[in-house]
């Protein structure tokens, strides 16, 4: 929604506050806080109100097949995220092009993502349905690359949680930690959360901390998120998120300090 106002001496505060409630009205739960105040962290919060195929949200979000060509989209309901990968059986690289989506704009290099996941209909072990957070990622033409924070929607003692780095080609990564185990995997309404500060990755449930890496090979890039399907197909709609946040955790003046 483009507003454009016509200030008048003496009513310029009322014109200015009626443009901010409509602004407000018109976003419907996605919002993009840049630097507000002076100095402030840019902030993006969204509860994915409607419905877009790929996820945009009036263009704060780029998609993996849309931009990178050789990954997936992120497609949203209202009040749902989640990924349109084919999944099934497939060989290596074609079966990584896990569908991802990242925010737009300069983003400081610490950055914190958080998002609620929403999993229903929990599948066998042989199935792998993932929630990924992504901090200082990019995508371009045949290219990804960042860092992934991957939770499996499970509670078995086959779940896990994940630090990988994306090298760039589709199938190129590198894992950076791992650890095993059912109180590492994500039940329906758990709260997964990632930060990146210097060289240290976070992964958090619940606001726990579950694993760390380190890596300093990214200094730059942009939060999101992603989801990966293996094992079976049409199940893409059994997991996801239903709120995404993200923070750059310094200023913005001085995130090239």
């Amino acid at each position: 929604m483009c507003l454009r106002l016509k200030v008048v001496a003496g009513t310029s505060a009322v014109v200015l506050l009626a443009a901010l409630a409509l602004w407000r009205s018109s976003t419907r739960g996605a919002g993009l806080l840049n630097g507000a105040l002076p100095g402030a962290p840019r902030t993006y919060s969204t509860t994915f109100p409607r419905t877009e195929n790929p996820i945009s949200e009036g263009g704060n979000w780029i998609n993996g097949r849309t931009a990178a060509l050789d990954w997936a989209d992120v497609r949203t309901t209202p009040g749902f995220a989640f990924g349109i990968e084919t999944g099934g059986v497939r060989p290596a690289p074609q079966k990584y092009d896990d569908s991802t989506a990242l925010l737009t704009g300069a983003w400081g290099p610490a950055q914190m993502a958080q998002a609620t996941v929403h999993t229903q209909n929990p599948q066998n072990d042989s199935i792998y349905e993932e929630v990924e957070i992504r901090l200082r990622s990019t995508l371009s033409a045949h290219q990804a690359t960042g860092y992934e924070i991957c939770f499996r929607c499970s509670k078995s003692p086959k779940a896990y949680t994940t630090i990988v780095r994306w090298n760039g080609p589709l199938g190129s990564f590198t894992y950076l930690s791992t650890a095993n185990g059912s109180r590492y995997g994500v039940a329906n309404g758990d709260v997964v959360k990632a930060t990146i500060q210097g060289s240290v990755i976070e992964a958090f449930i619940n606001g726990v901390p579950v694993l760390r890496a380190t890596d300093d090979t990214y200094k730059s890039g942009s939060p999101g998120m992603g989801f990966y399907l293996e094992g079976a197909v049409g199940l893409n709609q059994d997991y996801g998120f239903s709120t995404f946040a993200a923070s750059a955790l310094v200023p913005e003046g001085d995130q090239h300090h």
